[in-house]
């Protein structure tokens, strides 16, 4: 088990209706929640201690909700242009619903690192 906690976001409805009608390279039929988007949704790690409850995950959302809705847009479109004017906790709470889970078990033998460095 490792020291952390886990939230995975879901994108809404409203998300996937404003990612169709935004995309201006979209010249299908556009992405629907039953695609592979919710199956393949990212994984954000958080302290264990912003993970012991709702509240505490509740207050983590609050006060990281805007690079985690940039993270999301950057996967979608490069160009900040595209995106929302605003990205506010309201907008946030549209696109996205989420779960949490207070405990993370390694089940890996390897060391963990991250590709950033």
């Amino acid at each position: 088990m490792i020291n952390r906690g886990a939230v995975i976001l879901k994108y809404t409805e409203f998300a996937i209706q404003w990612l169709n009608d935004n995309d201006p390279f979209n010249d299908n039929p556009g992405i629907s929640l039953e695609d592979t988007l919710n199956d393949g949704a990212t994984i954000y790690l958080i302290s264990e201690g912003d993970a012991e409850s709702e509240d505490n995950v509740e207050k983590w959302i609050k006060n990281n909700f805007k690079p985690l809705f940039e993270s999301e847009l950057e996967g979608w479109f490069a160009d900040e242009t595209l995106w929302p004017k605003k990205l506010t906790l309201t907008l946030f709470k549209k696109w996205f619903t989420y779960s949490w889970h207070s405990m993370v078990e390694d089940t890996v033998e390897l060391p963990i690192y991250d590709d950033e460095d």
